[in-house]
């Protein structure tokens, strides 16, 4: 029996590499005719009466009432933004922890998140100086 060469060996090592692949393929190809399949099955199967009532724009069971156009205050978007600063900071705290407890990351993951922890005390304290945390 001859020995494998490089070229066979190699071949196999594709054909194992293509063939893991073909795995998450299917199971991708699988998972959008689920999807497909389920809203298919969504629209086949649904009672189709188009009223009025029905078409008509409303919010919280609210008829509509003056024009479509409204103007957003930018003071909700702040909000917004500041709780996603703050989200991102306890996203980063929590592995952060963790990373710190091993041996041989101490001082210098103490260091990254002090310097991290003081980018968001600066633009905690721009905010506060722009008068963004005053509820009003």
């Amino acid at each position: 029996m001859p020995e494998p060469t490089v070229v066979d060996s190699t071949v196999v090592v594709a054909a194992d590499y293509f063939q893991s692949y073909s795995v998450v393929g299917l199971l991708a190809v699988v998972g959008v005719l689920f999807v497909a399949v389920a809203f298919g099955a969504g629209r086949l199967l649904r009672p189709v009466v188009p009223t009025p009532e029905k078409l008509l724009t409303y919010e919280c069971g609210v008829d509509p009432v003056g024009e479509g156009w409204a103007h957003t205050q930018v003071r909700y978007y702040v909000y917004a933004f500041l709780y996603v600063i703050f989200a991102v900071d306890s996203i980063f705290l929590f592995p952060w922890a963790t990373v710190f407890a091993a041996p041989g990351y101490g001082a210098t993951t103490l260091v990254e998140m002090f310097i991290f922890l003081g980018f968001l005390a600066v633009g905690l304290l721009y905010a506060y100086k722009k008068g963004v945390l005053a509820w009003t």
